[in-house]
């Protein structure tokens, strides 16, 4: 029996060392990392919202818009993917029907955070918080959606109050979620090497995730080695992908206005570009159901069927 993504995400959790995950934003995206190595991924509601509607992640995007991304993600690959679940999209109840809906869709894992709505991407302005009491619940509510289901999938509990109230508080919301059974925790947004220290140390049973905003975030970007003696799991890298895609069309876009097309050095070739997206897997595949009636074009890569 196969392996299910909450387990093979678990099986992650209790290794060695600390484990870097991309975030992802389509299927492509997503092949693409697990090309790559990597064992797991994140999808990125800030990545999503932009390549998806080309508008900012300030709750704009719906959570049928996200859960459509999100299957057509997990549908692509074979790695466990952890879902960005924002502020499950309302109160507990809201809460619970987002985690039942990502369990149906394949996820791994899911994320969950304290923001009002409409919520902000973690590292911009004008944030804010619910108070405690109802950020506590809405983990609660998650737990209690999983076990209802029948369902491993891994809850992480973020706190994004570091930004919108203080440091301290961000301390104690995260030793909430861990006493009604979070299984990872992330305070988004730290603003010191000190702050990534002091968030390890507490609820020690339980990892931690640091979610390294690239280019100019509010967290320092600090290696493996560096992440894992201060004690962390699993790292985020979320704006990656979604940043050197924009800059690469930016640059084709120019070249192409100028009369050229990209260097060859900034494309893969056309025969990379279709063994990435499937093109020889499917070929391979469809030898399966050739019949003698199949007259298939070497030439050309097509085939017609017809009689000889």
């Amino acid at each position: 029996m196969a392996e299910s993504p909450a387990k093979a995400l678990r099986r992650i959790l209790d290794s060695p060392g600390v484990h870097l995950g991309p975030s992802c934003f389509n299927a492509l995206s997503a092949k693409l990392v697990e090309r790559a190595g990597f064992d797991y991924c994140f999808t990125s509601g800030f990545s999503i919202s932009a390549a998806r509607l080309g508008l900012p992640d300030v709750g704009l995007i719906s959570f049928g818009e996200m859960m459509d991304q999100g299957r057509q993600i997990i549908q692509a690959v074979s790695i466990p993917i952890i879902a960005d679940g924002d502020n499950g999209y309302g109160n507990a109840m809201n809460v619970k029907r987002t985690v039942r809906e990502a369990i149906r869709a394949g996820y791994a894992g899911i994320f969950l955070e304290d923001q009002v709505s409409p919520k902000a991407c973690g590292h911009t302005r004008g944030r804010k918080v619910v108070p405690r009491e109802e950020a506590v619940m809405r983990i609660k509510a998650a737990i209690d959606a999983r076990k209802e289901s029948g369902s491993d999938i891994v809850i992480v509990a973020r706190t994004d109050s570091r930004q919108a109230i203080s440091f301290d508080e961000s301390l104690w919301r995260s030793q909430a979620f861990a006493d009604v059974g979070a299984d990872v925790l992330l305070i988004d947004a730290l603003a010191s090497r000190e702050e990534m220290k002091a968030f390890c140390e507490i609820a020690p049973s339980v990892p931690k995730m640091a979610n390294l905003l690239e280019g100019g975030g509010k967290t320092p970007i600090l290696n493996p080695t560096e992440l894992e003696n201060l004690g962390f799991k699993i790292a985020a890298y979320p704006l990656s992908l979604m940043a050197v895609s924009i800059r690469a069309m930016q640059n084709a876009l120019t070249a192409i206005k100028g009369g050229q097309i990209p260097s060859h050095e900034s494309i893969p070739s056309f025969e990379e570009i279709k063994d990435i997206v499937g093109f020889n897997s499917y070929y391979e595949e469809e030898k399966r159901y050739a019949t003698n009636t199949d007259q298939v074009s070497s030439q050309n890569g097509t085939y017609s069927l017809g009689k000889e």
